[in-house]
C-alpha cells in the first residue's frame, strides 16, 4: 500500500493552499460578464501592471488565452502565424488556431534552447507580392519558458531582436508566457522587461505560481477590448469569477518568491539522477523547474516500465516517449520528497535491471 505520494507530473497538480481557500471563501464578487467583478478587476490590473501592459483579461485556461491572442492579431481567415515546431500552441492546443480561427501555422525549427533562429523567422515571412497564392503573415509567437526544451529561458536580448524583426515587417509578437515568472526568476530580470517587445502575453496562473485555475492575457486597452469579445464567443465569459481570481491573487503574492527554490530542487534532482549510468540528464539544460530524463541506448527497459515501478511507490511523473520521462518541480514538493524520489529511481533502475538479468 502506497503511503507517500510525490506528484512530479506537472506544476499544474498543486492543491490550493489554506490561504487560497480562505480568500476564495471571502472574495468580493459580481457578474464579470457584465463587467462588475471587483476581484477580477484587481487581478487583471495587477497582472497588467506587473507585465508593463495597459490592460489584462482573466481567461479559464492558457489554451484559450493563446487562442484569443492569436485570433485578435490574425483577424482575417487565412492569416499566418510563425511559431516554433516544438511550441505548446503548435503541438498541444488541439490545432485550435486553425480549426476555430482559420489561422495557418507556419512552424519553424526550434533550437534546443527554445529559440528560433532570427534568419529562419525572417525567411518564413511571406512576400506580400504573393498574396494571391500564400497566406498573409500577421504574427510571430514565442514561448518563455520553453516547455519542450526543458523549461529553457528566452533572454531579453533575443526577445527584443524578434520584436524588432516583427516591427520591421509590420507584424505583431505574442509570447506564450505560461511560465514567464520562472524565466524572470531564473534570469534575474524583471518580468516586464522580458515581455516589453511583445504586443500580447498569456500568463498561466495554475502552473509555476500554483493557483487552481486560469490564465491572464495582457496587452493594450484596444487589444483587451477585442479579446473580451472573443472570450465570450469561445464560451469563456463567466459570472462570479472573483472566487477564482482571489486564489490567483494569493498565488501571485505568495508563490513567485518560491520559484527559485523549485529551480534549486530541479537541479538537485537532475544532479542525483546523473549518478545512474542507465539514465541521461542534461543538467546544463535544467534552468528552471523541468527535468527531462532519457534512458540510455542499450538499457533493456522502457519508460513505461519505470513509470509503473515508480507509481507503485507513490512517485508520479510523465512519460514523454518510450525512452524519455519528464519531471516538474513545484512549491508543494519538499527537499525530502526529492530525496525520496531519487531513492525510488535508484531502486527502479536496479530492480528492473535485476529482473532482466534473471
Amino acid at each position: 500500500m502506497v503511503t507517500r505520494i510525490v506528484d512530479l507530473r506537472s506544476d499544474t497538480v498543486t492543491k490550493p493552499t489554506e490561504a487560497m481557500r480562505a480568500a476564495m471563501a471571502s472574495a468580493e464578487v459580481d457578474d464579470d460578464v457584465l463587467g462588475n467583478d471587483p476581484t477580477a478587476f484587481r487581478l487583471e490590473a495587477e497582472m497588467a501592471k506587473t507585465m508593463g501592459k495597459e490592460a489584462g483579461l482573466f481567461v479559464p485556461s492558457g489554451t484559450m488565452g493563446n487562442l484569443i491572442c492569436v485570433l485578435v492579431h490574425c483577424d482575417v481567415r487565412g492569416s499566418e502565424v510563425i511559431l516554433g515546431d516544438k511550441c505548446h500552441i503548435y503541438i498541444y492546443e488541439n490545432g485550435g488556431i486553425a480549426t476555430i480561427g482559420g489561422v495557418h501555422p507556419r512552424a519553424v525549427k526550434n533550437n534546443d534552447d527554445g529559440t528560433i533562429d532570427i534568419d529562419l523567422i525572417e525567411a518564413a515571412i511571406r512576400d506580400p507580392r504573393g498574396e494571391l497564392l500564400y497566406p498573409t503573415t500577421k504574427l510571430i509567437c514565442l514561448e518563455n519558458t520553453h516547455a519542450n526544451s526543458g523549461g529553457r529561458c528566452l533572454s531579453v536580448e533575443y526577445t527584443n531582436r524578434v520584436g524588432e524583426l516583427a516591427k520591421k515587417h509590420g507584424l505583431k509578437l505574442h509570447i506564450d508566457g505560461a511560465r514567464i515568472f520562472n524565466a524572470s526568476v531564473a534570469l534575474g530580470v524583471p518580468v516586464d522587461r522580458l515581455v516589453q517587445a511583445a504586443d500580447s502575453v498569456s500568463v498561466c496562473l495554475s502552473k509555476g505560481i500554483g493557483a487552481p485555475v486560469g490564465s491572464v492575457i495582457v496587452g493594450s486597452k484596444n487589444f483587451i477590448a477585442k479579446a473580451r469579445r472573443l472570450r465570450k464567443t469561445l464560451g469563456g465569459g463567466m459570472r462570479q469569477i472573483g472566487i477564482l481570481c482571489a486564489a490567483a491573487l494569493v498565488a501571485f503574492q505568495e508563490n513567485i518568491g518560491k520559484l527559485e527554490s523549485d529551480h534549486k530542487k530541479a537541479r538537485l534532482f537532475a544532479d542525483g539522477l546523473r549518478e545512474l549510468k542507465e539514465l541521461r540528464v542534461d543538467t546544463l539544460a535544467v534552468e528552471t523547474n523541468i527535468v527531462f530524463i532519457d534512458i540510455e541506448e542499450g538499457v533493456r527497459t522502457r519508460a513505461e516500465k519505470i513509470c509503473k515501478y515508480l507509481e507503485e511507490r507513490g512517485i508520479l511523473l510523465m512519460q514523454e516517449s518510450s525512452s524519455r520521462l519528464r519531471v516538474v518541480l513545484h512549491h508543494q514538493i519538499s527537499a525530502s520528497d526529492v530525496q525520496y524520489a531519487l531513492s525510488c529511481f535508484q531502486q527502479a533502475v536496479k530492480g528492473i535491471q535485476n529482473e532482466i538479468g534473471n
